[in-house]
């Protein structure tokens, strides 16, 4: 070869070496037993050997670019573009961690070879075999399936963000991964009701005779809650739930003095543990690219709180006697009941759907007195009504931590029932209720522990609250 053809090839390489980072040029480098066998090559044979190197770890370089971007798609459960698995075909086979192979030596490579090959003959004439590793989940996954990265883990379960889970454990269901979560929280329910209350007869069915005044009751429930759950296996959850509620109502009715225009009113106050709940959960199917995530639920409420059953309402002003007020105010129910019921919940990463439906049946139960007239006792056997709910919505999560959702729930009970001994059951007339509310939702993760999740509810139709106003607290273990 003339100078000038080698003094060109070296200006080539120096030009190309000229943009190799300096960490590069050091792994390059031979050491030891390489050194050697450089030091009898010539320098064109060097220069090279040098390109070689350094095309094969240009390649190696767009191998982790293009593995760092499956990877990053796959845990937002997407897959890889068709051009991702284009890439994958060129790419030399992963190691035991899921990254290229190491370059060998730059001793190792042939001045006649491409890169690190098998059986190849290295320049110190030493036979050398690089061993490519095929273990590993991404290397079995793709062999079998030929299927790119993240395609296996969104078939069993998507990865979902921090803010898509705080959505999840809300509107869906617990954690399933064996971890305590203690949920503390804290809401505000308000009720303001107005009534046409009658006090007198009707003369000839046509002529009232008495007083006309309308009512209206204010009324907050304060409630603290605490509940734990545990995830017993990856399909099965547990959880209790224990209330403590505050009540405080205000009634104002008008005719004190005899005047319909004069008003009058009372407070009434009450605080105490509220009905204690349990349940189990259940997923029947966890959430791939076609099915949703579906779990099944079934809950039992305790009556635990102080039953409204045998409260007397009493004359509070003297001056007028259209205005009675409980001795005291409930804080639960007083049944039991069952729930059972089903969600289901789709993710289309940001946007989440989610729905439900159960069926609430309230066990009949004895009571001793049933009547709200001071100075009577009225014995009577009591079946609420089974309550029938569902409700659907749609949450987007904006940020890796923050969320917002909408959605809307309805509960429909029939007319509840008594019987007094001897008799038969009666309808209690005006107890049918439809209760329909529009629910938002603000849920932010704190870290890996601790999510604030922040609601409104607004209530549709009269047998709903005004409104609801909460924030819990879960905290994972």
């Amino acid at each position: 070869m003339s100078k000038l053809s080698t003094r060109g090839a070296y200006h080539a390489c120096r030009i190309k070496l000229a943009a190799i980072p300096a960490a590069v040029l050091v792994m390059g480098l031979p050491q030891g037993a390489s050194a050697q066998a450089l030091s009898g090559q010539s320098v064109e044979e060097r220069l090279t050997t040098l390109m070689r190197v350094v095309d094969e770890q240009q390649r190696q370089i767009h191998s982790l670019e293009a593995q760092v971007t499956r990877l990053e798609m796959a845990q937002r459960g997407r897959g890889v573009t068709g051009a991702a698995q284009g890439d994958a075909a060129v790419v030399p086979p992963p190691g035991a961690d899921g990254l290229p192979v190491q370059l060998p030596p730059l001793a190792q490579v042939a001045p006649g070879s491409t890169g690190p090959t098998s059986g190849a003959s290295t320049a110190a004439g030493v036979p050398t075999t690089t061993t490519l590793p095929e273990t590993g989940a991404g290397a079995a996954g793709a062999s079998a399936q030929g299927s790119p990265i993240g395609t296996t883990q969104k078939a069993a379960q998507p990865v979902r963000t921090e803010a898509e889970n705080a959505v999840v454990q809300r509107e869906h269901a617990p954690l399933f991964d064996r971890k305590l979560t203690l949920d503390w929280g804290l809401s505000d329910t308000y009720y303001d009701r107005r009534q046409l209350q009658l006090s007198g007869f009707l003369a000839l069915d046509a002529i009232f005779l008495g007083n006309i005044n309308l009512g209206q009751t204010k009324s907050h429930q304060v409630m603290a809650d605490l509940d734990a759950r545990y995830g017993l296996t990856d399909r099965i959850s547990f959880d209790v739930d224990v209330p403590y509620v505050y009540r405080h109502s205000n009634f104002i009715v008008g005719g004190a003095g005899g005047a319909a225009g004069a008003l009058s009113d009372a407070s009434g106050s009450s605080s105490a543990i509220g009905d204690v709940n349990f349940g189990i959960y259940y997923q029947f199917l966890k959430e791939s690219g076609d099915w949703p995530d579906i779990v099944g639920s079934v809950r039992v409420k305790a009556p635990t709180g102080t039953s409204p059953f045998g409260i007397k309402l009493v004359q509070v002003d003297p001056n007028n006697t259209s205005l009675v007020a409980p001795t005291k105010l409930p804080t639960g129910t007083g049944f039991w009941n069952i729930t059972a019921g089903v969600s289901v919940l789709k993710t289309y990463d940001p946007v989440v759907l989610f729905g439900s439906l159960s069926y609430t049946y309230n066990l009949a139960r004895s009571f001793s007195d049933v009547s709200s007239v001071e100075g009577q006792t009225s014995p009577a056997k009591v079946k609420l009504g089974d309550v029938i709910q569902w409700g659907a919505g749609v949450a987007l999560a904006f940020s890796e931590k923050d969320s917002a959702s909408v959605s809307y729930t309805m509960a429909i009970e029939p007319e509840s029932e008594t019987q007094a001994p001897g008799q038969g059951w009666q309808k209690v007339p005006g107890s049918e209720t439809v209760a329909a509310a529009v629910n938002f939702g603000l849920n932010h993760v704190v870290n890996k522990h601790l999510t604030i999740n922040g609601s409104v509810s607004i209530g549709l139709t009269p047998d709903a609250p005004n409104f609801v106003v909460g924030v819990r607290f879960p905290y994972t273990f």
